[in-house]
């Protein structure tokens, strides 16, 4: 069976298209920088490897894009649409309704919507996806895999906030967590690598969204996002952590709306705010020529994630390993160079030869003798995506 994996960010859309079960690679592309100029648009298979450099001004003009090369007469994959019977989404917030895959629906379609409120950066293009992906291949199954679910096992120690416990009881105003499909992919890739059999794992899931996630045993403790997927790291434009009261004055004495300020710490902060770039490759190529703004949003950056190795480290009381991963996580050095430095206390000890080698694989980059091991852990999200979307229909006869 033909599984194509959508999986829409907030400024991306990564896809594969996965025979299953067999977890054959048929052919993978990301289109990033969506809403720039100069967005790039990647498509590789077996024999073709190309990059384009297009404007995408939007995730429906991405969508179309990537339709187009499914089906070229040339380097696509596939002869005709009814090829795909599967697709299986990314969709960033499944609130309390969804904590497992499901199978979508126009009620599933109903809540996607009204849970966008709370990720309002995602499951809006999560839910276009979805829409274009019904017309576009008609025959399909759509099948969403939810971000939230994996951190269903939180304690309600870890998700719950101390504010009127009504507000929890009947309105669920509690941390969801997310990027949940990769911290469950690159947990279990680590525990399977180092060979454990109980484990205390941080996976660090930085691109231009970040998160962070305590798991024991492979289950999601604790996680750096909450309510919605605005808090917690500093990120490519959200604040991440940010004392509350601030958004009363920014609107009771500076005059902003409150529309203004959604936008002010969802689209115009974090490594945005800090230097006028959100594309960390952008921003670590200025720090290397001195620029100061962005030394400190790098600095910075780091010791948001320390703080964070801390307090997990303590809520697991232990670590076995820390877990970089996704596009930052994977492939800056820089960063991890930051975070892991000075860090000898816990045990986190970073090889530096080992983290300047660029791979593609699961690799060790701590010190030999470190009692914590630091791995970089490439995420999987569309395979992971593809397994669950194939088990659902082995369940359920389609």
């Amino acid at each position: 069976m033909n599984i194509l994996i959508i999986n829409a960010g907030s400024s991306s859309i990564k896809y594969q298209l996965i025979q299953m079960p067999s977890e054959l690679l048929i052919c993978k592309g990301v289109i990033e920088r969506i809403g720039s100029k100069n967005s790039t648009v990647n498509y590789k298979t077996n024999t073709v490897d190309s990059e384009e450099i297009v404007k995408i001004p939007n995730h429906n003009v991405g969508f179309l894009k990537m339709a187009k090369l499914l089906m070229d007469p040339k380097k696509g994959v596939i002869k005709n649409v009814n090829d795909i019977g599967i697709v299986g989404h990314r969709v960033v917030h499944g609130g309390n309704t969804f904590i497992k895959t499901t199978l979508i629906t126009q009620e599933v379609k109903d809540k996607i919507q009204e849970l966008s409120v709370l990720a309002p950066l995602h499951n809006p293009h999560n839910l276009e996806g979805i829409v274009l992906a019904e017309e576009v291949f008609p025959s399909a199954k759509q099948i969403a895999v939810f971000d939230t679910a994996f951190h269903h096992t939180m304690p309600v120690k870890a998700k719950k906030y101390a504010v009127p416990n009504e507000l929890y009881a009947d309105r669920r105003i509690q941390a969801y967590g997310f990027h949940g499909t990769s911290h469950k992919y690159v947990s279990e890739k680590a525990i399977s690598h180092l060979e454990l059999k109980k484990s205390k794992i941080i996976t660090i899931h930085l691109g231009h969204g970040c998160s962070m996630t305590a798991v024991r045993d492979g289950k999601s403790v604790d996680h750096s996002m909450g309510f919605t997927p605005s808090n917690g790291l500093i990120m490519g434009s959200r604040s991440g952590d940010i004392d509350h009261a601030l958004i009363f004055y920014l609107v009771n004495s500076l005059g902003y709306s409150l529309e203004k300020v959604n936008t002010l710490l969802t689209k115009e902060s974090g490594m945005l705010g800090l230097t006028g770039h959100s594309d960390l490759r952008d921003i670590e190529a200025k720090a290397a020529s001195e620029n100061k703004e962005c030394i400190l949003a790098l600095e910075m950056n780091a010791y948001r994630i320390k703080k964070y190795i801390g307090a997990y480290t303590a809520a697991m009381n232990g670590l076995d390993a820390l877990v970089f991963t996704a596009g930052i996580g994977e492939n800056s050095s820089t960063l991890r160079k930051l975070v892991c430095s000075e860090m000898e206390y816990y045990g986190i000890v970073l090889d530096a030869g080992k983290n300047d080698i660029k791979s593609s694989d699961i690799r060790e980059i701590s010190n030999a003798k470190a009692k914590v091991k630091i791995l970089v852990v490439p995420t999987n999200e569309e395979l992971e995506i593809a397994k669950q979307a194939y088990s659902l229909s082995q369940d359920q006869g389609f």
